[in-house]
């Protein structure tokens, strides 16, 4: 009796302790949330002069109408952005659990070199210039909506992760039970494999959703048409002139219009960012449901 007294009394400190802990991580994450938040909302003198704050001292929308000040290519850029992370992960999710499930398959005859291939890209790369030699001048993806999506689709890494994911969640007696049923391999992969593999599904898809949604980088080497901009890259050629428009102010020249650039900053993280937080409580219901698939026994 008194060890089971010991035990709860034990077990009582170390969740108080816990819950202390992850009490001050969330607080240090959150807060510079609400700092960015707060900043996009204050007025930008206001942050010249007194800094950042939990809440606005003096209310402002002038950020975020400069930012909308031209509502419809803004909202063009959001929509390229939006296609480009839906089409690509649900693509990429596919190809690379696909893969993964080919190379964990014990039968597959040459899946050791595969990937051995597969991992030795992760080591050595080919470089940028090699890259954009062999989308322009191979691919011709210049200025073309695929070169925001296809070369997002493969990742060395993910395969490997999807590949280990499917090789300790799926046990191959399984596949072997439906390979005697008759089910061919992809009947395998679509009704087996996939409805097995939640958990590395949504963990994938959400790697996958973060790199496509915060890509700006492929935008600025091949897209040269602004009616093609990722929201991104749209909204970095918008602080870059506006940065510009206040240095030009500064010298002395007459611009016609005083551009907030603190502020600015901060709404562009929250516009960013913002539609993203969507996805997190999506995975995560998806993810604990994918956990407990194979929890029941019977």
């Amino acid at each position: 009796m008194g060890k089971k007294v010991r035990a709860s009394k034990d077990s009582a400190v170390f969740s108080a302790v816990a819950y202390v802990v992850l009490a001050l991580i969330s607080v240090a994450c959150i807060l510079p949330f609400l700092l960015v938040v707060s900043a996009s909302f204050t007025d930008e003198e206001t942050i010249a002069r007194f800094g950042y704050s939990i809440l606005p001292r003096k209310f402002s929308l002038e950020a975020y109408g400069f930012i909308f000040k031209f509502p419809e290519t803004i909202f063009r850029a959001y929509g390229i952005t939006i296609v480009n992370t839906v089409c690509g992960t649900l693509a990429g999710l596919f190809l690379i659990a696909m893969t993964g499930f080919v190379l964990q398959r014990p039968d597959c005859r040459y899946r050791n070199k595969i990937s051995f291939f597969i991992y030795f890209t992760t080591l050595f790369q080919g470089g940028l210039i090699s890259w954009f030699i062999l989308m322009t001048r191979y691919y011709h993806l210049q200025d073309h909506r695929l070169v925001l999506i296809l070369p997002g689709l493969m990742n060395p890494f993910l395969i490997i992760l999807m590949k280990n994911f499917i090789k300790a969640s799926v046990p191959h007696e399984i596949i072997e039970a439906a390979v005697i049923d008759g089910a061919n391999d992809f009947r395998i992969f679509t009704d087996i494999v996939l409805s097995l593999a939640k958990p590395g599904l949504a963990t994938i898809g959400l790697f996958l959703a973060l790199a496509y949604w915060n890509d700006w980088f492929t935008s600025s080497l091949f897209i040269s048409t602004p009616a093609k901009y990722s929201l991104q890259f749209y909204l970095y050629n918008m602080l870059n002139n506006t940065q510009a428009m206040r240095q030009m102010a500064q010298t002395g020249a007459a611009i016609g219009v005083e551009a907030p650039t603190e502020s600015v900053r901060m709404a562009m993280a929250v516009v960013c960012t913002g539609p993203i937080l969507f996805l997190y409580p999506w995975v995560q219901k998806y993810f604990v449901k994918g956990l407990t698939i194979g929890a029941v026994k019977g």
